[in-house]
């Protein structure tokens, strides 16, 4: 496999050009750039390229964010390795997980609407989760706030009965799939008593938003989010059609009997089912840096931005999502998990993001609450290196934090 096929993309000024004019290089309404880049960054970058070829990675990306703008990027390998196409700046990935916290902002949109509470018992909207056996008490106790903070005791996976054989779905296709499991499911410990992912959850959250809305779940975030964010190349499903050039496949890297490496190409899109709503968004690296701008509410002094971000959500609710309510595990610094956000410190300093993994891609985005700054990376390759998965991933991550815990 060859591995010279990367690029790094600092900004420079470029005045009042269209957006068109800046599409290859960052999202940029208007553009800025950085005097001198933040030497954690330079460190990230200089890691970038032999991390990923250490451990066969075919192709990733990561940016910078500074108040909103992306103001470096870095790409590596291929996103179609087979037809030699290079990972780019319209490189379209998988964000897996990360779904959840759009999925998290749409129920705070129903929240401040005045259509629920968070303290509103799960089976107000979902009677069918009375057949799940709770051994503490009633499926009544639970709460849409359990759901949120992982803190309900719902299993894990969505789909835990999988042989391997290839008539079986990817994941669940239809609710009633799911209801049909539940009386075969088991609340793991007292809700609201302790932290545990679970993805079902998070099925369950998006139900009650079809009910209390009338739209599909997808269709209500493409409306009351992508849009007037402005994520216009951020979708659920299968690419649109004029996107399918710029979708990365996905790759799964074993090694062979005679001790070789492979990266197995299982193509571009892939059906994840009724569980989008915890794993499905599609997006370009830029849709996911105009996201940041959203949640670090970096207008630049624009109001109408400001207005338009406000109107998908308040700046005080944010806030409220990113309250420390349960501890990750019980190691000293671990991360506690807000409503659908995981909050880090890193050298003291207070961290949000979400990280995803799902059909061979992997992905995060952090952002630095009190200095705005963000980095967003992904990769379209799952990786297994004696029993060991992603290790590629943990150590860019564990960089991408010291990026925003620098304050030069």
């Amino acid at each position: 496999m060859k591995r010279n096929c990367f690029r790094e993309c600092p900004l420079t000024i470029l005045g009042k050009l269209s957006v068109v004019m800046v599409w290859a290089c960052a999202v940029a309404m208007p553009p800025v750039a950085l005097a001198k880049l933040p030497p954690q960054w330079t460190t990230l970058t200089g890691m970038f390229d032999a991390t990923l070829a250490e451990d066969h990675v075919v192709g990733g990306s990561v940016a910078l964010v500074e108040h909103g703008h992306m103001v470096a990027r870095r790409d590596y390998g291929f996103a179609d390795q087979a037809n030699h196409k290079p990972v780019d700046g319209d490189t379209i990935f998988h964000w897996a997980s990360n779904t959840k916290t759009l999925n998290a902002i749409s129920i705070m949109q129903l929240r401040d609407r005045g259509l629920l509470t968070l303290n509103d018992r799960i089976t107000r909207y979902l009677p069918e989760l009375r057949a799940v056996h709770n051994p503490f008490g009633s499926m009544d106790d639970i709460t849409l706030r359990m759901l949120m903070d992982h803190s309900a005791g719902f299993q894990p996976t969505t789909w835990p009965y999988k042989q391997g054989v290839a008539w079986e779905p990817f994941e669940p296709t239809t609710w009633q799939q799911l209801v049909a499991m539940m009386p075969y499911q088991e609340i793991a410990f007292m809700p609201g008593s302790q932290y545990s992912y679970s993805n079902p959850a998070w099925i369950y959250l998006a139900r009650t938003l079809e009910i209390l809305t009338g739209d599909q779940w997808e269709n209500y975030i493409q409306k009351n989010v992508f849009a007037p964010i402005g994520m216009s190349r951020s979708y659920f499903g299968s690419t649109p059609y004029y996107l399918l050039p710029q979708r990365s496949h996905r790759y799964v890297v074993k090694r062979d009997e005679n001790g070789k490496w492979n990266a197995i190409d299982y193509g571009a899109d892939f059906d994840p089912g009724i569980t989008i709503p915890n794993g499905g968004w599609n997006a370009p690296l830029a849709d996911v840096v105009a996201y940041i701008s959203f949640l670090t509410g970096s207008t630049g002094g624009n109001e109408a931005l400001r207005q338009r971000y406000d109107a998908v959500l308040k700046r005080s609710t944010l806030d409220e999502m990113w309250q420390p309510q349960l501890p990750t595990s019980t190691e000293p610094d671990a991360p506690f998990m807000g409503l659908g956000f995981f909050l880090l410190t890193q050298s003291g300093r207070n961290i949000v993001g979400h990280t995803g993994g799902q059909g061979g891609f992997s992905t995060f985005f952090y952002f630095n609450r009190a200095t705005g700054r963000g980095v967003v990376a992904a990769f379209n390759s799952a990786v297994t290196i004696e029993g060991e998965d992603h290790l590629y991933f943990s150590k860019i991550r564990e960089q991408a934090l010291k990026v925003l815990a620098d304050v030069s």
